[in-house]
């Protein structure tokens, strides 16, 4: 018996125990522990497909494993997160709160959605969870550290939030292509490679934006993956590329 092809899913374990934990710090309204959790689950999530592949540890398992340690982590986390963030800056407990539940729903659909698509092997078919996720999680985080901007006014609102939660959850089941940073020799079209290539650019200029502003590094991670949303949109509506 080989220990190598069980190191993938230990991987995603951790996927799942910062998924668990970080759910628990946001119901305590400890999005200072739960956004950084998010991000580790992210970067656990990464690293177990890339284990998979180094290893050649591929299994049934493993997969069912990762999109239930998904749900999780960038499911359930990030509407727990969004929440309590309208409780907070709402100062009440009514049931548009709770809204945001719907991510966590749609979450789940987008990942037995996946789990049976063959058309996903190289590229997605709707917003990825982890991508929904981390719009929630960066929202949270920079309104909880960086207040009294334009984001903390919305958020007040009754409308903001539940509308985010909305819009994301509608494009995680959408039938839009969006390409994924899955870097496999020989199956990428240099289109696609170009997609990547103009993102990873933005992201830099989004890094450089925050950082000349002096503002929390988590509105980065928001302007990155709200770009990401908007080019996939975008290729969505031009002309097919074949």
């Amino acid at each position: 018996m080989k220990i190598t092809k069980y190191i993938p899913d230990m991987i995603t374990s951790l996927n799942l125990l910062c998924g668990v934990v970080g759910v628990i710090f946001a119901l305590e309204g400890k999005v200072s522990i739960a956004f950084p959790l998010m991000l580790a689950a992210a970067v656990f999530d990464f690293c177990d497909g890339l284990a998979a592949r180094m290893l050649n540890a591929y299994s049934d398992f493993g997969k069912e494993l990762d999109s239930l340690s998904d749900v999780v982590s960038f499911g359930v986390l990030p509407s727990v997160m969004l929440v309590n963030l309208m409780k907070v800056c709402t100062f009440s407990v009514s049931w548009v709160c709770y809204i945001p539940v719907v991510l966590a729903v749609c979450s789940g659909l987008r990942l037995a959605k996946f789990n049976v698509d063959d058309r996903q092997h190289s590229s997605f078919i709707g917003l990825p969870t982890p991508a929904a996720a981390m719009v929630c999680g960066s929202l949270c985080y920079f309104e909880a550290f960086q207040p009294g901007t334009f984001i903390t006014v919305w958020a007040a609102g009754k409308v903001f939030v539940p509308a985010i939660a909305i819009v994301l959850s509608a494009l995680l089941v959408s039938e839009i292509p969006m390409f994924a940073m899955k870097f496999k020799s020989g199956e990428v079209d240099s289109f696609t490679k170009g997609k990547r290539i103009s993102f990873l650019v933005n992201v830099v200029l989004c890094i450089v934006v925050v950082a000349v502003l002096r503002l929390n590094w988590s509105l980065a991670i928001l302007l990155a993956f709200l770009m990401y949303i908007l080019m996939n949109v975008v290729y969505a509506c031009l002309p097919s590329k074949k």
